[in-house]
């Protein structure tokens, strides 16, 4: 008999490999990261950063309205706990221990809810307490680092492509046929960031953004106020890991200057100190690349996918080459290019090469502090 349970696919049993390694870099030890983010990127950079000793928390987004987390955030007036739940995943002491397997369990025969999704809105009931319920759980999984929502205040995530549409709720955004151009919180009493995140975003030494879902888990939190200026303030470096690929409509055809691009329009223009890219082959310098190095050459993707693209799950890798690198390293990042996917899964990262990525970045923003 088929079992009435299914394990929630995350990134924890792909890091495994590097669980246990060594830090590479002295200097990561006693290093104090924040990743800010959600759905199942943000797991990746707090699985990569513990492998390397860093002392390591969550900012996570607060705007999830699809799924599990939908419909109990409209039924029982929870706040969204899923995004909370993969990154609790990721911090938990041992990934195969079964509680922490237990809380990715989806029960298909009641509405695909995750015990965990289901544990954290009980106990935000039961405590009254978002954050207290948050508590709880990273002691029954013996969480290496904390998890703070980016407020929690109910907020409804809006968005326009680049085609002029505009959409309410993060669910659709995050499969909008177009790619976005904007998002921004519906009006409303204004939300309010959650005082711990900030605490976190001031004293950390590493600020992650990402890899996720650009508009959808990783600038929601920006929207958030105080946030921005948390980072600007912060004497910590940031990092923004660019995705690897794109297999909804959300980012369809952005190039990863146009992913800084957006960025930039969100808040932050000058705060990106590294910017990691995926590149299967090394940056090569073009014959004619003194020529088009200063041209702001419009995108020629398509706003839309070819028909039907979409549904068959198509990948589609995030472009770079040197001239465009070179663009975004004058507007302030640093450049980080390197191949970074998983031979066997193409939208994964590779942990290993994920984690020789931080660990050099660590080491660079240790020895040069904002």
């Amino acid at each position: 008999m088929p079992s009435p349970f299914k394990l929630d696919p995350s990134a924890t049993a792909a890091f495994s490999a590097i669980r246990d390694s060594e830090p590479v870099v002295s200097s990561a030890e006693e290093a104090k990261a924040v990743v800010i983010g959600g759905g199942t990127g943000a797991p990746a950079s707090i699985q990569t950063l513990l492998s390397l000793g860093a002392s390591t928390s969550a900012v996570v987004a607060m705007a999830d309205d699809g799924g599990s987390t939908g419909q109990l955030r409209n039924a029982a007036h929870v706040t969204p706990p899923g995004d909370v739940r993969k990154c609790l995943v990721a911090l938990a002491a041992d990934p195969s221990a079964p509680l922490t397997n237990a809380f990715k369990y989806r029960f298909e025969f009641a509405n695909n809810h995750t015990l965990g999704n289901l544990m954290l809105s009980a106990l935000e009931n039961a405590t009254e307490s978002f954050p207290e319920a948050i508590r709880i759980c990273e002691d029954l999984l013996d969480a290496r680092g904390h998890v703070y929502p980016s407020t929690l205040d109910n907020i409804t995530l809006c968005g326009r492509t680049l085609d002029g549409e505009t959409i309410e709720g993060q669910a659709l955004l995050s499969h909008a046929k177009t790619a976005l151009n904007e998002v921004w919180i519906k009006e409303g009493p204004q939300a309010r960031a959650y005082p711990l995140a900030i605490k976190a975003i001031c004293e950390a030494d590493l600020i992650v953004l990402g890899p996720g879902s650009l508009f959808t888990s990783i600038i929601p939190n920006l929207l958030v106020p105080g946030v921005l200026e948390a980072i600007e303030s912060s004497r910590g470096k940031v990092l923004f890991v660019c995705g690897l690929a794109d297999m909804q409509g959300e980012t369809w055809g952005l190039s990863a200057e146009e992913h800084l691009d957006a960025l930039i329009r969100h808040g932050m223009g000058g705060l990106i100190d590294y910017m990691l890219v995926h590149t299967p082959q090394p940056l090569k310098r073009s014959k004619v690349a003194d020529r088009i190095l200063d041209i702001d050459t419009p995108s020629v993707t398509p706003l839309r996918p070819p028909a039907g693209l979409l549904k068959r799950a198509a990948i589609r890798p995030v472009s770079i080459n040197y001239e465009s690198a070179q663009r975004i390293q004058q507007r302030g990042p640093v450049v980080i290019a390197r191949n970074l996917a998983d031979p066997e899964r193409p939208t994964w990262h590779d942990p290993l090469a994920l984690r020789a990525a931080f660990a050099e970045v660590l080491k660079k923003c240790r020895s040069q502090q904002r």
